[in-house]
Order: C-alpha cells, then structure tokens, then sequence
C-alpha cells in the first residue's frame, strides 16, 4: 500500500479536472475575484488528500467550491447589483484622448503601466486612443480615434465601389467549431 498516493494523485488531477471543466472555461487572466479565490481554494484542497488520506473530502470540498462558483455567476448574470458586488465594474482611464488621472489612481495604475499595456495592444500614441477602460478582470479595452483606426476590406470596398463575394466552401476555424469536427474531417483536402 507504499504506493497508493499514485493512484489517488491520478484520482484527483482527473477529479479536479472533471469539476473545473464544469466551473467553465475562462482562462486565468479573464477570471473574476470569486473564481480565483475558488480555483485557489481548489490547488490547496487537492493537494491535501495525498497527505492525510481523506481524498473523498476533498473532492467533495472541491465539489463544493464548483457549485458555489456557479451559484454566484448565476447571481452575477441574474442580478446586476450582485455583479458589480463581486467582480466590480469597468473603469475609464481614458476619456476623449485624457487621462483620468482620479481613475488611474483609484486603481492603483501609474501613467507608465498604463503606457505599457497600450503598447502591448499595439498602440503606439496616446493620442490616438479615443478611450481606454480597465475592465473587472485586469484587461483593458480601448477604442482608437477615428484617424488612428485600421480600414477594413469592407472599408475598402466601399472607397472603391467593388463587391466581392465570399467563398462559403473554403474551411475556417470557426467552422470547425460550428460543426463540431476537425478541419481534416471537413475538407479532405488537408489530409
């Protein structure tokens, strides 16, 4: 029996596995303040059954976790005051091309890290940044000035009168998805 920690250390990966696929699938950086102190909560309660032999408890308190999780994103979708409680809201940290300098402040932001993460989206100047907003799990959104944006083809087709028609028989990853099969499964082509 020296070696049973490593059937019930598979146990749990699996087990722990299984009730996160359940909890959802936002990645880390998109995870609100309930879901990291739960997915914490779960790494601390995981480990332990290793150590004192009490792996049922354990995935039953992990279970648990994972309902209350979805107990309080329900509450979240169905009642906005419980959303903005729990996760907060968006703020501005740029408003007509300005600085919201009490904004930037309240979240503890200087004007470099806020620097730092426009570049990191590709802006290079902030004033060709119409807003930026600091959203609830830690990303910013931002909206470029009317100069600063990209033309798109449809842009293009519009400044040049032409109308082009797509091809509905060449394979996408969102096909993929939408039908549920590989993209060799769709187009025998790529096999």
């Amino acid at each position: 029996m020296e070696l049973a920690w490593i059937w019930k250390s598979i146990f749990i990966v699996f087990a722990g596995m299984i009730l996160l696929r359940f909890a959802g699938r936002k990645s880390i950086s998109q995870m609100s303040v309930a879901t990291t102190v739960i997915m914490i909560s779960i790494g601390t309660t995981i480990v332990q059954p290793i150590a004192n032999h009490a792996m049922w408890i354990a995935v039953g308190s992990a279970t648990m976790f994972i309902i209350s999780l979805i107990i309080i994103e329900y509450l979240q979708l169905k009642y906005d005051w419980f959303e903005k409680l729990m996760s907060g809201r968006s703020k501005v940290l740029i408003e007509n091309g300005q600085i919201n300098q009490h904004n930037l402040r309240s979240m503890r932001m200087t004007v470099d890290q806020l620097e730092m993460r426009l570049r990191q989206n590709g802006v290079s100047s902030i004033s060709d940044v119409s807003t930026v907003t600091l959203e609830p799990n830690g990303q910013i959104g931002y909206e470029l000035m009317r100069h600063a944006k990209p033309v798109t083809i449809g842009d293009l087709e519009r400044i040049l009168g032409l109308k082009f028609e797509s091809t509905p028989d060449q394979s996408t990853l969102f096909q993929e998805v939408k039908s549920n099969q590989h993209a060799s499964s769709i187009d025998p082509k790529l096999q």
